[in-house]
């Protein structure tokens, strides 16, 4: 199904969050809807409520860059969110169409770049997070970095999955809004609408964050892990693109040199180099990020 209107959603989604007094608004009359009415923004962002009607309607497709900002700073966004939001108003612009999708797959020579790594945690996550390729302690570190899993589906609909993080609730809210920031304009295309829809439908939870439009990219930090066999992980994680694919991320987690954590990452490595030490039933560590 094409969205020719995601501009618009995008701005009515957003609009909807914001209540007047977060603007410097006066809150007059009850309200039918939540956040702030057309002719409130319009009036914030210095455009005519008209004008900003098209906009919104998907009547009109050629707002300027300033206007774009306007919107922008009316609306509170931050950077990542204001990116997102000329994105969508130039799809032209900023939307790859590449030939009818394949079966995605990590390069071979990233393939062979992670599983060259026994002592450090690796893998490839592809373009609607899926993950593509890890190596044997990436597995061992969490069981939901299998390949074939995808990172979305798997907090929402696996209970083994949902019990790892300690913070279920933001965790889900940052990946979401990290599956909003990967797809950018292209909503439209039929492997994200297949995914939004089967979660749509079995998780009411995934359905109201979807809704809400928030767009956060996933970054490098520090993620502390409680795993079963070894204990506490606090490790960092990095974060590169790879360059001639279709978004896919390499995910590298590392130990500060000389620590516990770096000593039990080592002992993690030895047992998972060594199939018979494993436990025949893998229970999913609690993960938190700071």
């Amino acid at each position: 199904m094409v969205n020719d209107n995601a501009l618009g959603e995008y701005l009515r989604a957003r609009r909807e969050q914001i209540g007047p007094e977060d603007v410097g608004l006066a809150s007059s009359g009850r309200r039918r809807v939540p956040g702030l009415r057309r002719e409130e923004l319009a009036l914030l962002a210095g455009i005519s409520a008209d004008y900003y009607l098209r906009l919104e309607q998907g009547r009109d497709r050629n707002p300027s860059a300033q206007v774009l900002d306007a919107l922008a700073r009316a609306l509170h966004l931050d950077a990542d969110a204001n990116a997102h939001l000329h994105r969508l108003a130039r799809p032209e612009r900023s939307r790859r169409r590449p030939a009818p999708r394949r079966p995605e797959r990590a390069p071979d020579g990233i393939r062979q770049l992670v599983d060259s790594w026994p002592h450090t945690p690796a893998y490839v996550l592809g373009r609607m997070m899926d993950v593509l390729a890890a190596n044997p302690l990436a597995q061992a570190l969490t069981p939901i970095l299998t390949p074939g899993t995808n990172l979305v589906r798997s907090t929402f609909l696996a209970p083994a999955s949902a019990a790892m993080y300690g913070g279920w609730d933001v965790n889900a809210e940052g990946m979401v809004a990290a599956l909003r920031a990967l797809v950018g304009p292209d909503v439209d295309d039929p492997a994200l609408n297949e995914l939004v829809g089967e979660l749509s439908v079995r998780s009411e939870h995934f359905r109201k964050l979807w809704s809400r439009h928030e767009v956060r990219p996933k970054r490098s930090g520090i993620f502390t892990f409680e795993h079963p066999q070894v204990g506490p992980l606090e490790l960092r994680q990095e974060k590169l693109l790879i360059t001639d694919t279709d978004r896919q991320t390499l995910v590298v987690y590392h130990a500060e040199p000389g620590t516990s954590t770096a000593e039990r990452l080592t002992l993690l490595a030895a047992l998972a180099s060594t199939p018979e030490s494993a436990p025949t039933e893998r229970v999913a560590p609690d993960v938190r990020r700071p």
